[in-house]
């Protein structure tokens, strides 16, 4: 008796023996090892590369941690130390004496909570309304928006500062926190930009049901825009925190001025001094907040960069 193995089919009708000579020989070869170290070779490239620009990255800063914690003679040691010898911790003791460290925090976090949370809500509100509402001229007020990014601060300065002056605010944080409150233009672009991918019917159906423009932005627009409002927020902060011209201007007590301006009058100090280690010591205590934030925030901003990519 002869046993026939019965001949598969294609849901097409064409038997799978029909259908194999027509695939070219090369092509029916397992491929699956080959692209597999394939991948893994370009992997390992792209790891390497990513690991090397990580590096030159970090260096910087654990150069200044490493040199606040040497001695005036270690800074200038060859072949250099990364790892100091001896650590000289009572660098970070000495420099909240050696200048008003503890104010210059106290006012910089002043200005930059106060301006990234107030202005980021405002930013927030204008990037719903230009990209949801129903506005008249919305189109040529957002182009007037945009048009302002082009104008540089040099050019304002001056009129700005007479202002302030003749309200007599300056000497005091207002100057600096007062601009920002209201907004900030690239945010306002990133997060309309944003905010055009979300279907207006989500916005009409909640209007249909009895809500608020507000109840809308908060319970339905924000969970969505959450995490490209953390990006901007971070950048934003880094930003203010950072900011050397608008404190330079309108402070001049040493108790209101910004840590940027406390770091730099330390650093006219004790620069003569070759005392560089405490100099580290105070700049790396400015970066300390930033590096909280990133901290907190990081989750959100990979999301927000992830979610970008995807959209387009």
């Amino acid at each position: 008796m002869t046993l026939h193995t019965p001949v598969q089919q294609d849901p097409t009708g064409s038997t799978i023996a029909q259908v194999l000579p027509r695939v070219p020989k090369d092509r029916r070869r397992v491929t699956g090892p080959r692209l597999s170290r394939s991948y893994r070779t370009v992997n390992a490239i792209l790891i390497a590369v990513l690991s090397l620009g990580g590096i030159i990255m970090v260096a910087p800063l654990v150069w200044t941690f490493s040199t606040s914690l040497k001695t005036k003679e270690g800074v200038f040691a060859l072949p250099p130390q990364w790892i100091p010898d001896p650590v000289v911790w009572d660098n970070y003791v000495r420099v909240w004496s050696a200048a008003p460290l503890a104010s210059g925090i106290w006012n910089s976090i002043i200005v930059s909570a106060s301006v990234t949370i107030l202005g980021t809500i405002a930013s927030m509100l204008a990037a719903f309304a230009f990209a949801k509402l129903r506005l008249p001229f919305k189109n040529v007020l957002f182009l007037v928006l945009l048009g302002a990014i082009m104008i540089p601060f040099p050019t304002i300065m001056i009129p700005q500062f007479s202002m302030f002056a003749s309200a007599g605010l300056v000497d005091t944080l207002w100057p600096l926190i007062l601009p920002g409150i209201f907004g900030n233009i690239v945010m306002v672009f990133f997060l309309r930009q944003y905010l055009a991918s979300v279907p207006d019917s989500i916005i009409e159906a909640a209007k249909i049901d009895g809500a608020g423009y507000l109840r809308i932005f908060f319970q339905l627009i924000f969970p969505v825009i959450r995490p490209a409002v953390a990006a901007q927020f971070i950048l934003w902060f880094m930003g203010v925190w950072n900011d050397y011209l608008g404190p330079i201007i309108y402070l001049n007590s040493p108790e209101k001025q910004t840590l940027q301006l406390v770091i730099a009058s330390l650093n006219m100090t004790y620069a003569s001094q070759t005392d560089y280690p405490l100099i580290m010591a105070g700049s790396f205590i400015a970066l300390i907040p930033v590096l909280v934030m990133f901290a907190v925030f990081q989750k959100q901003i990979i999301e927000s960069i992830a979610l970008t990519g995807s959209k387009a």
